[in-house]
């Protein structure tokens, strides 16, 4: 190949659009290549290329290459991707796309030298077509059948996994909100190709992507001294924060009262709607956060409120400070409250092994495909006029959760909560309508902690 000595001018449009990353690199080098016509120009049409040059020609991968390949995919665009190793692997991902593995410069050259040009001898691996990675069958991780006793934790788990719902668990030091919190995945429905394809973009673009982890639904676990760029997303340009990261799986909240407040009222929105609209003062992005939010908490600083085994020491000042860290309105949008009480040492070593997660998760399948067949999407989903039309409410029903909202001071928020984690309850029992068996039980996962005055 020939380069000459004299500049070259390379235009990228639009000027206003920041350009960021080496992926402009290997496209630059063949537009100088066909410009001078070393290359056949005309034969690049159908083709999209991206990858970061190394000074010996050897490409490297970029950041987002299974986001574009979802992109063009959506687009209906056919083309073929040429991508560094890593990267092409990422967007054979998506289904029929056309992706081609490229090692060097030189591969790529060889793939579009004009007619009668010798081609470089290769090893023929340089510049090859990939096929589609499977996704993995199954989530090996920790078991539910670990945890001994707290029945109504794990039931509450299992609405929260049935109906898409998040989920707030109060209790003392060591009475097991993490180990519950960690085996929550497991129980979630295998993801479908959407789904993996959409979490995986966001890894991808992140930089994150792991292909040990196709198919399997993410878990986020950040420290409580996050902050609510990390949490929600920012920087300049913008990036993903974990709750994207967490889009289609689980992120775990843990020691919620901790977290900057800041960081907590930024989860209200992404937790309504299910996606985050990051504003910059020359950018704006909009990133999918479809997650399911499990936290955990001790109900005042020292931990022990409520305990029947150790005496608490807070004043109830100090009690309502603590709680008071978590607002009304994100207490709203958390659908389901439970206590996690300590266990006794005696119980605890007598207890027969739990139900394991499989057992479980058989169960929220069968109740997720009752709300997909009904509704198309999961009950916590469901907004305005639709929790009307899928509810199926008995007139008993009705009548008991107007007394129990009225009684308990709810807003329509917190109502409209307790009516779709009672369809949810539903749909695991089986049934064709939601009854008042059905709502008293979502009632009562709404008592645990009140929103502060």
């Amino acid at each position: 190949m020939r380069y000459a000595t004299s500049s070259s001018t390379v235009n990228l449009a639009p000027a206003d659009l920041p350009k960021d990353s080496g992926r402009f690199d290997l496209p630059i080098a063949l537009g100088i290549l066909a410009a001078s016509g070393q290359i056949d120009g005309g034969r690049l049409a159908g083709h999209e290329f991206a990858g970061e040059l190394s000074l010996s020609g050897e490409l490297r991968p970029v950041r987002g290459a299974l986001a574009t390949s979802l992109a063009l995919q959506a687009q209906q665009i056919t083309v073929q991707l040429v991508l560094p190793p890593g990267s092409a692997e990422e967007a054979a991902l998506v289904p029929e796309a056309q992706v081609v593995r490229a090692r060097h410069l030189l591969d790529v050259v060889g793939a579009f030298l004009p007619p009668g040009t010798p081609v470089p001898e290769g090893d023929g691996e340089g510049f090859t077509r990939l096929q589609p990675t499977p996704m993995l069958a199954s989530q090996h991780g920790p078991d539910m059948a670990d945890v001994k006793g707290q029945a109504m934790a794990k039931r509450a788990l299992e609405i929260a996994a049935a109906g898409g719902h998040s989920v707030l668990m109060a209790g003392p030091p060591g009475s097991g909100k993490s180990m519950l919190a960690l085996r929550f995945a497991g129980l979630l429905p295998p993801m479908t190709v959407q789904e993996a394809l959409e979490s995986a973009a966001i890894s991808s673009l992140a930089g994150r992507f792991s292909p040990e982890r196709w198919g399997l639904r993410p878990t986020g676990q950040p420290h409580h001294t996050a902050s609510a760029v990390a949490l929600v997303g920012g920087g300049s340009p913008p990036r993903p924060g974990e709750i994207s990261l967490a889009h289609h799986g689980v992120l775990f909240l843990d020691e919620l009262p901790e977290f900057p407040r800041a960081a907590l009222e930024a989860l209200r929105e992404p937790l309504e709607t299910g996606h985050i609209t990051i504003a910059r003062a020359a950018q704006r992005a909009d990133y999918p956060a479809r997650f399911q939010m499990v936290a955990a908490m001790n109900p005042c600083p020292c931990g022990f409120l409520g305990s029947t085994q150790r005496a608490c020491r807070c004043t109830p000042d100090q009690i309502a400070r603590y709680q008071g860290k978590l607002s009304g309105p994100l207490l709203d949008r958390i659908d389901l409250h439970v206590e996690v009480p300590a266990v006794p040492s005696e119980q605890l070593l007598k207890a027969p092994p739990g139900e394991t997660s499989a057992a479980i998760r058989a169960r929220v399948v069968q109740a997720r495909a009752r709300a997909l067949a009904r509704q198309d999407k999961t009950n916590q989903a469901l907004q305005g006029q639709e929790i009307d039309a899928h509810l199926h409410l008995e007139d008993a029903a009705a009548k008991f959760l107007n007394t129990a909202a009225a009684r308990l001071g709810w807003s329509a928020r917190s109502t409209h909560r307790a009516l779709k984690v009672a369809r949810t309850i539903a749909d695991l029992a089986g049934a064709e309508a939601t009854a008042v068996g059905h709502v008293a039980e979502a009632v009562q996962y709404r008592r645990v902690l009140r929103a502060p005055a």
